[in-house]
């Protein structure tokens, strides 16, 4: 186990970013099609193909998952990843057609030091369908692929990752951008708010506070009276090897979305666009009650810990007036 999302068989990930632009994008792609939905809880979301997902839709399948910086702009990821898929051969067949199936979501960095004058054409697909090409199952977290430009109320946000197993031998993971509206820390301290679920000192090994002061629980808010929703987001995929429906998939990524409410604080504000993924590739059988309560549980679990660690490994953008990231501050 690397303790990344690449410890589920089948799965990929690759990075792409641009430092003078200060943002990027993630690809997860699956060796085979998985059975895919959406959980979206923030007032301001930007996604793509998120209506593929309801369980209600035909396709059940995705071929990849694009997770882009750039807001709206970033929606292109998605065209990228499709386009590296096409030239594989991937995608759901229509008699001689073939479409690659790739959902996204999008978070906002346009305000963070980066040189954003592109000119006519945003440079996210392209982005996309580099991130496809590099795609393996060894990545880097922090400041790196979506992450990149990212930042909370606090610290430098950035990309992270965690994986875990339940009773049963079911294995889960997540990948998670984190530019939250709040904070993943405890006050302006060293402590997480994800610490009761940190395996093997992963983002630092530093605990909770002995006890909690009113300074500590006061709302940390990016952007403070003047944050809007196109500063924030944060978006991400949970996935598992057990065989679920496209319905079970929807219960996984609402139960998982539990995780952002352990790691960050406040969450799914009206100025969040927060966006979970749930896959699924169908390599286990699962109980339909308790195993998937245990699986959501684990999940939810799995995120948080995603969460800390994308903020913990995170790193200064070399601009002047940059967030600091919380390495700067505690080593």
């Amino acid at each position: 186990m690397k303790n990344l999302l690449t410890d589920i068989a089948g799965v990929r990930v690759g990075h792409a970013h641009d430092a003078k632009l200060a943002s990027g994008a993630t690809a997860i792609v699956f060796d085979q099609p998985a059975v895919a939905a959406i959980d979206v809880r923030g007032g301001g979301p930007g996604t793509r193909e998120d209506a593929l997902l309801d369980p209600a839709s035909t396709v059940e399948r995705v071929d990849a998952i694009a997770l882009s910086g750039g807001s709206a702009f970033g929606i292109e990821t998605g065209g990228g990843l499709q386009a590296w898929l096409a030239e594989q051969g991937r995608g759901f067949r229509v008699r001689e057609a073939l479409i690659p199936i790739v959902p996204g979501a999008i978070l906002f960095d346009l305000l963070n030091g980066g040189d954003k004058a592109w000119g006519r054409f945003a440079p996210y697909r392209d982005l996309g369908y580099a991130a496809a090409a590099a795609a393996g199952t060894e990545f880097a977290l922090g400041s790196v692929g979506a992450g990149f430009g990212a930042t909370t109320a606090t610290f430098k946000g950035g990309l992270g990752s965690a994986s875990s197993v339940t009773g049963n031998g079911i294995s889960v993971a997540a990948i998670i951008a984190v530019n939250a509206v709040g904070s993943a820390t405890v006050g302006d301290g060293p402590w997480f708010w994800a610490a009761p679920f940190e395996v093997n000192s992963e983002f630092g090994g530093r605990g909770l506070p002995d006890k909690f002061t009113d300074d500590m629980l006061k709302m940390r808010v990016k952007g403070g009276p003047a944050a809007t929703e196109r500063e924030n987001t944060t978006i991400g995929v949970v996935v598992t090897d057990a065989v679920l429906t496209k319905p079970q998939a929807k219960r996984l990524a609402m139960i998982a979305h539990t995780g952002f409410a352990r790691a960050i604080y406040p969450v799914h504000a009206p100025t969040d666009g927060d966006v979970l993924f749930a896959a699924a590739t169908g390599a286990k059988p699962i109980d339909p009650v308790v195993g998937m309560t245990e699986l959501g549980m684990v999940a939810a679990n799995v995120v948080a810990r995603a969460i800390a660690r994308g903020v913990y490994s995170a790193t200064a953008l070399p601009f002047p007036g940059a967030q600091p990231a919380w390495k700067d501050r505690f080593g």
